[in-house]
């Protein structure tokens, strides 16, 4: 490879993409949205613009990553499986034909149900710093280890597993955010068998569960249980 051409590729790539500039931070951009509004064509020609610029691939694998658990999540669950298998195929191929492995992994989130639910995190991450309670576990729900016991800690605990379809209905939030609803599934993909389930075991949220006669006392395990 001759000197110029060296010198025709490094410009050729500085008027592609400058990656301290506008370009690196507005083609991310487009890439990403583009992979979230379901267009595997654009999303492709975003990617390819970025690999042939010398963008540093694990810097697209790690925005992928992203997008597998904040912008399909739980709609396709098998999303982040396929990213994170393509992230690993990447660091064993490396680039050039590491371009299979981005591809495919932005094919499969650009066609992928979409859903942003795991954002849930951050109600839930508000509710924690509105309510700065340190001791605000149940007392069922303490540990009934070391000295627990003596202390009521784990009583009244009802063991899932016991129970007709490995579910009762009981108290896991602190007192104060009974009723509180973070997660909030979409209708999308997966999420949708999610949505049904959660309606089965507990209505709607926001209301007070109906709380089941209590098991007997041949019915609680005899180890204890996390």
């Amino acid at each position: 490879v001759s000197l110029e051409a060296v010198q025709e590729a490094i410009q050729q790539r500085a008027v592609l993409y400058d990656k301290d500039g506008d370009a690196h931070y507005d083609t991310i951009s487009a890439f990403i949205k583009s992979v979230r509004g379901s267009d595997p064509d654009a999303a492709l020609y975003w990617l390819a613009k970025m690999v042939e610029a010398g963008e540093d691939p694990r810097f697209i694998m790690r925005r992928l990553l992203i997008l597998a658990a904040e912008d399909v999540g739980l709609a396709d669950p098998h999303a982040l499986v396929v990213v994170s298998a393509a992230a690993q195929a990447f660091e064993w191929v490396g680039l050039p034909e590491g371009v299979y492995h981005l591809a495919e992994a932005t094919l499969y989130l650009a066609t992928a149900p979409k859903s942003n639910s795991t954002k849930a995190y951050f109600a839930a991450r508000d509710a924690v710093r509105q309510n700065p309670n340190p001791d605000d576990v149940p007392p069922h729900l303490k540990d009934p280890s070391r000295d627990g016991k003596a202390l009521g800690h784990g009583q009244g605990y009802r063991y899932p597993h016991r129970a007709a379809g490995h579910f009762v209905r009981q108290q896991y939030l602190p007192d104060a955010l009974q009723g509180a609803r973070f997660y909030r599934p979409s209708d999308q993909g997966y999420e949708r068998e999610i949505a049904q389930r959660l309606a089965q075991w507990w209505g709607t949220r926001g209301q007070a569960p109906e709380e089941p006669s209590t098991p007997s006392s041949a019915s609680q395990p005899t180890e204890p249980e996390d």
